[in-house]
């Protein structure tokens, strides 16, 4: 059999020599080596084995960090450490015991690696006390479905993590990450989500190496297309085709493998059972067809909401402005609609500046003018759009439809979540996300909590086919009010995903999972439903099961981001645990549990470097600016990028990366990006609070941590605390601090780099201790209490 191979629109060139984690030093490159991505498909669904190699360049012990992107619907169940001397398998944990046990661990001397999930698409690996010149391998093992929509599947695997768009104020206390981003009261844990950014061109790149392995599984496979240079190799006589990704592919963009499926002969509604290895339990798959039938359109009330902020630059301007003319276009006489373009602020076309307007061909005209208008500026302050948005549409007796188009660059998405769920009854959200890059995860969980669906846009050539699928989406789903009726199987209550079966829309087959208690040999099940013009609608499903597969992890992926979305909304101690013990119970890991993977022999006396890895600019993004003091104007998201900068320093106490260049004010200094004052603001904000004092009680607990170290690790310290000491005093002062004692001491500490005065080690090192410890005093009111786990809500 031969496939043909068909590369996606918009694909950059290999570039040789290019890459991520490519930093340069005259100790060599930054510690992510490799990373190697194997997938087996077959038919819906993915198992894939992503590994990530880390090599310590330094002559002494190091700390990598790593913050990395996986699709926001697979199930990470199994991570692995390999290093020299074995493998360690880890185990999966409550987070906050997971994140004990490493640091206790690498404290120890003891190599260590923890996994962690920040957002359903963002995750963090620590890899502590790698040995000088030694390799260490992180695998994780994950399962993920593969939507099938209008004829194809999608395999989608995101590389990089862009960046996000971060409102809200700062936070004085302990930064909860190693990104870029300061902690905002919106945005708890930026700092997590935030990996600082290279320029392109840097030599000696990752090793990016990514293969898939198609089977079929009994749909017809016709062409395959892709997002990125791959080459196809038929394995004969078995239906299978691998594709490879060719040498040279940087890790800038989503790689996606788009799979012509054929629609094999099946029943209008299926259902697979999936027992567990031992008891009668198990977990059930619903799959439901479309109906071939369509139904008359209904008179709807249509909101689009148009980011046209700075992160859209480019294309995605272009291809976001014709994806909302497209709808506009569809748009008939008895609907009544709204165009909202936002940044920092949100805009109507002139005329339309009312509410809802009817949809009359001048109507149209105006918005569409007003779309050709737009160019991207400002930042992606979602929220005020999307309350405006769901206001409008509280006339119950219309379809009521809310269309946000958009790269979803934004850090606040459990705050955005809540905000748009007291509107949730009856109203339908789709998602359109645009970028080669784009923030699937929280489209997704907000087009999921709108019963709607999400449609990713790659490239402006995939947009008239992507829109062809959305004019069919915003039109009255074929199906609503989905119910099932089970004979012979009982049914775990509160295990249904998603909680409210969706609606079912032409061309997309509507996919429901949870689990059982017990199903007999003769186990039925029947689907009712209510069709377009309201007509009753009901099918039986064909019962079948399978032994094998990845339905439970699959299902307790799903179900767990069900409820992490609920938590997000309500909060409460109950739903916490609720969600650790499905996690640990069915091995799979979430926001509050993380993978751990400790080794029992110590290598080290505790790791002597920290290395934050830099990350690509995402493909499509204007090339970041040269990192400033301040924050500047809010277009982008802060992009401070990795440069070459010579040896690197031992870390401060607290997660500043060391990958970034030392210009301006360390990246652990910088103020977030906020939102542009409103010109009607009656008053000034609140001054937000120096950060200054919390940085220098670190710098104090590190020399505290350090007492009893060598002496030339001790000396090397006090070398690099002078400069950061430098950078403190210039933000105090900034922020209106006195820096006298600050700026004293980084004069004092210069008898560190003297040779001729190393006897004064232990003086110098007492002195620091001393006038941190009395410029704290100074500065400190009161000691501030320890910081809450950022992964859950204030109490």
């Amino acid at each position: 059999m031969t496939v043909r191979i068909t590369p996606l629109p918009e694909q950059a060139a290999p570039l040789s020599g290019a890459g991520l984690g490519a930093l340069a030093t005259e100790r060599g490159n930054l510690p992510l080596e490799t990373v190697d991505v194997r997938a087996a498909i077959t038919g819906l669904n993915g198992r894939v084995e992503l590994s990530q190699g880390f090599r310590n360049p330094f002559d002494v012990p190091l700390e990598a960090v790593y913050i990395f992107p996986l699709p926001d619907r697979a199930a990470v169940t199994r991570m692995r450490m390999e290093t020299a001397d074995g493998t360690v398998e880890a185990a999966l944990k409550e987070r906050g015991r997971a994140r004990a046990d490493y640091q206790e661990a690498v404290a120890a001397g003891h190599r260590a690696a923890l996994a962690e999930e920040d957002r359903p698409d963002v995750f963090t690996m620590q890899v502590g006390n790698i040995p000088p010149g030694e390799r260490v391998t992180v695998r994780l093992t994950l399962d993920q479905p593969l939507p099938y929509e209008d004829g194809a599947a999608t395999f989608r695997f995101p590389l990089v993590v862009a960046p996000r768009y971060i409102p809200g104020t700062a936070l004085p206390d302990e930064r909860a990450g190693d990104g870029i981003a300061a902690d905002t009261d919106a945005v708890p844990d930026a700092s997590r989500i935030s990996p600082p950014v290279l320029l392109p061109g840097f030599p000696d790149p990752v090793r990016l190496s990514l293969e898939a392995d198609i089977d079929p599984a009994g749909f017809p496979l016709g062409e395959i297309r892709s997002s990125l240079h791959v080459v196809a190799a038929d394995t004969r006589g078995s239906g299978r085709t691998t594709v490879r990704l060719q040498p040279g592919e940087r890790l800038d963009r989503d790689f996606v493998l788009r799979l012509a499926y054929g629609r094999p002969e099946q029943a209008a509604a299926s259902v697979t059972l999936t027992p567990d290895a031992e008891g009668e339990s198990g977990t059930f798959t619903l799959t439901v067809l479309p109906p071939s039938e369509q139904c008359a359109p209904r008179p709807r009330d249509v909101v689009i909401l148009l980011d046209r902020s700075g992160s859209m630059h480019g294309w995605k301007m272009v291809a976001a402005r014709r994806a909302a003319a497209r709808i506009v276009d569809t748009l008939t006489g008895r609907d009544r609609f709204a165009v909202l373009s936002f940044d920092d602020m949100v805009e109507r076309p002139a005329g339309l500046d009312g509410g809802l307007s009817p949809a009359t061909d001048r109507n149209r005209f105006r918005a569409v003018e007003h779309l050709a208008g737009l160019q991207a500026r400002g930042g992606t302050e979602l929220a005020a759009p999307l309350r405006e948005g769901a206001a409008l549409l509280d006339d119950a007796g219309r379809d009521r439809v809310l269309v946000l188009i958009t790269d979803g660059q934004v850090g606040n998405e459990d705050q955005l979540l809540a905000l748009i769920d007291p509107f949730l009854n009856g109203l339908r959200i789709h998602a359109v996300g645009i970028d080669q890059a784009v923030n699937a995860g929280f489209l997704g969980r907000l087009a999921t909590a709108g019963q709607g669906r999400l449609e990713l846009v790659e490239s402006e050539d995939r947009l008239d086919e992507a829109m062809e699928h959305i004019h069919h989406r915003i039109n009255a789903p074929l199906l609503t009010g989905l119910s099932l009726e089970w004979s012979g199987v009982r049914v775990e209550p509160g295990t249904l995903t998603p909680p409210r079966p969706g609606a079912v829309f032409p061309g997309v087959p509507l996919v429901v999972a949870g689990r059982y208690l017990r199903a007999a040999d003769d186990c039925s099940l029947t689907v009712r439903a209510v069709t377009g013009e309201g007509a009753p609608w009901q099918c039986r499903a064909v019962v079948s099961r399978t032994e094998a597969g990845a339905a439970t992890s699959v299902w307790a992926r799903a179900h767990l981001r069900d409820l992490e979305d609920r938590y997000a909304v309500t909060g409460g101690r109950d739903l916490e645990q609720q969600i650790v013990e499905t996690s640990l119970r069915f091995g799979v890991l979430c926001r509050f549990t993380a993978f751990v993977a400790i080794d029992d022999r110590a290598v080290a006396g505790g790791p002597a470097h920290r290395v934050v890895q830099p990350v690509e600019s995402p493909a499509g993004w204007p090339l970041p600016a040269p990192p400033v003091a301040a924050a500047s104007s809010p277009a982008m998201p802060a992009m401070p990028m990795a440069a070459p900068a010579g040896p690197l320093p031992p870390p401060p106490a607290g997660p500043a990366p060391l990958a970034t260049p030392p210009r301006g004010l360390p990246p652990r200094l910088r103020r977030p990006r906020g939102p542009a004052p409103s010109p009607s603001a009656a008053a000034p904000s609140a001054p937000r609070p120096s950060p200054v004092p919390a940085l220098v009680r670190q710098e104090l607990n590190r020399l505290q941590e350090l007492a009893a170290a060598a002496r030339p690790e001790r000396r090397r310290h006090l070398s690099d605390l002078r400069t950061r000491l430098l950078g403190l005093a210039q933000h105090a002062r900034s922020d209106g601090l006195p820096a006298d004692r600050l700026t004293a001491l980084a004069d004092a500490l210069q008898a560190a780099d003297d040779p001729a005065q190393q006897s004064r080690l232990d003086e110098l090192w007492t002195l620091a201790v001393g006038e941190l410890t009395a410029f704290l005093d100074e500065h400190t009111a009161t000691p501030k209490p320890p910081r809450r786990p950022f992964w859950k809500k204030p109490s």
